[in-house]
């Protein structure tokens, strides 16, 4: 209870969660936290810096990460409920980054819609604007370009094209948050089975070393621990591939019962959630809940 005490001690994204899936709060205590993230701490601060335009830098996508795309990201994340600023700036990228396919173009270099951008906008649909009728046809266009694999990547070129952790778990939240593609995750599910998570299907490796080193925000990137914190979430049913996944959370709890976070993607942030290297209220939350799903009766 200690850690869950420390926990509750922070910001407003971090106490109703904790209060949701760790305590079992009622729905109305849980509301009522949840309100706070656009009155206090974090998600304030960066509503607090949207523009007048409606966006925030001045920009859609890029400069990563205080575009308007990754600070919506950060504000899906801490909870914020539905709010007038962020539907403002979702329907701004819809109606500037909505092509005839049904994908989302928002990039400067592509300049063609693309698969990790139209999930990472579909998810902000689903949570701002839940009845906007282009939640559907992102979602086709979704599944219209899995891979034979079952999973996706955004640099296919064709169906032969080996899936990536990136693209996928981008993916598999965004037609999670969105309710559509359940037959399209289920074989996306298949692909994290084949590949214990984060490990080659062919030898068994580790596929790459960053993927073990837990980060918050994860922003595009994969690694274990968000890929845990997804299916937890969404009850995705638990597997014996995940077992290599959740001994790797448990190696990591320190002896105080927290969680570090050992990972940050560079690139320009309006300020420091966590310092790097430092117990971490994000990484020791999700790993939380991701080990009560995995232990659940």
């Amino acid at each position: 209870m200690d850690v869950v005490d420390w926990l509750l001690e922070g910001d407003p994204a971090i106490r109703w969660q904790t209060g949701r899936d760790l305590l079992n709060w009622p729905k109305e205590l849980v509301q009522a936290q949840r309100a706070r993230v656009a009155t206090e701490g974090w998600g304030k601060q960066l509503l607090d810096l949207q523009d007048e335009a409606g966006t925030w830098a001045n920009k859609l996508y890029s400069p990563k990460w205080t575009s308007t795309t990754y600070t919506l990201l950060q504000l899906w994340r801490f909870g914020l409920p539905r709010h007038p600023a962020a539907t403002r700036a979702v329907e701004i990228l819809l109606d500037r980054g909505t092509t005839d396919s049904g994908g989302i173009d928002l990039t400067v270099t592509i300049g063609e819609p693309e698969v990790c951008v139209t999930s990472m906008v579909l998810a902000l649909s689903a949570a701002f604007v839940p009845h906007d009728e282009r939640i559907a046809t992102m979602a086709a266009f979704l599944i219209d370009r899995q891979l034979d694999d079952g999973a996706w990547n955004c640099e296919a070129t064709s169906p032969r094209t080996h899936g990536s952790l990136h693209t996928t778990i981008s993916t598999l939240e965004g037609l999670a948050a969105a309710g559509h593609g359940e037959a399209a995750r289920d074989r996306a599910h298949g692909f994290l089975v084949d590949h214990r998570l984060y490990k080659s299907h062919r030898t068994g490796e580790v596929i790459n070393p960053v993927f073990t080193r837990f980060s918050f925000p994860p922003r595009w990137h994969f690694d274990v621990l968000r890929c845990l914190d997804y299916l937890a979430q969404y009850g995705v049913d638990r597997h014996e591939a995940f077992s290599d996944a959740i001994a790797l959370v448990h190696k990591k709890r320190r002896p105080d019962g927290t969680w570090l976070l050992q990972n940050t993607h560079p690139g320009r942030t309006y300020f420091v959630l966590e310092e790097n290297g430092q117990p971490s209220r994000w990484n020791t939350l999700r790993a939380l809940r991701t080990l009560r799903w995995w232990e659940s009766d």
